[in-house]
């Protein structure tokens, strides 16, 4: 019975997701919406980056809403060189839910949307740039290192939906020590 409720969602999932312009969270609150996340699953399926998927660690990320509605990201990723911080700054679109970024490291603009988010415990988040053809990542985030199975089901439900093949759809297991613990 579960396993047919789960199937019947998934199917639910996909034909909802089939629309080209993916929506942003309906009634987005970007208030609600910042504080520490987890980027717990990640479905991207570049050729340059099938080298490192076994590599993957949950990333930590804190999202820090400014006053005129653009958001500062910091994420800290554990790579084999160590703990390495990162700080994004992502400017709001007139609609709410969706910004924009310019990447230095592509050198070029990319459409960040947060597609899902029951604000307390999951967010999904759909990332789009053009670049000799379309890259589409789809990010995973958690309130904490570890969610609901139902919750990493939605997301790879919606990762397929857009196109990624199943082995291109991660979730990778929790990072230790990144960002180092704070002593008090």
């Amino acid at each position: 019975m579960r396993t047919t409720v789960v199937a019947v969602v998934m199917v639910m999932l996909c034909v909802m997701m089939v629309d080209a312009d993916t929506k942003p969270q309906r009634e987005f609150s970007l208030q609600r919406f910042a504080g520490t996340w987890y980027r717990v699953g990640l479905a991207y399926d570049s050729e340059r980056f099938v080298p490192f998927r076994d590599k993957l660690k949950v990333s930590q990320g804190l999202v820090t809403a400014l006053p005129n509605g653009n958001v500062n990201l910091t994420m800290w990723d554990a790579t084999p060189l160590g703990c390495q911080k990162k700080t994004y700054h992502y400017e709001k679109t007139n609609v709410a839910g969706q910004f924009t970024y310019f990447s230095t490291r592509h050198n070029m603009v990319k459409d960040i949307t947060v597609v899902d988010t029951n604000y307390s415990e999951y967010a999904v988040v759909l990332k789009h740039k053009v670049y000799n053809r379309e890259y589409t990542q789809v990010a995973l985030y958690g309130r904490t290192q570890t969610v609901r199975i139902d919750v990493i089901n939605k997301f790879k439900a919606f990762a397929l939906s857009q196109g990624f093949p199943r082995e291109a759809i991660l979730t990778p297991p929790p990072a230790e020590n990144c960002p180092a613990a704070r002593s008090g």
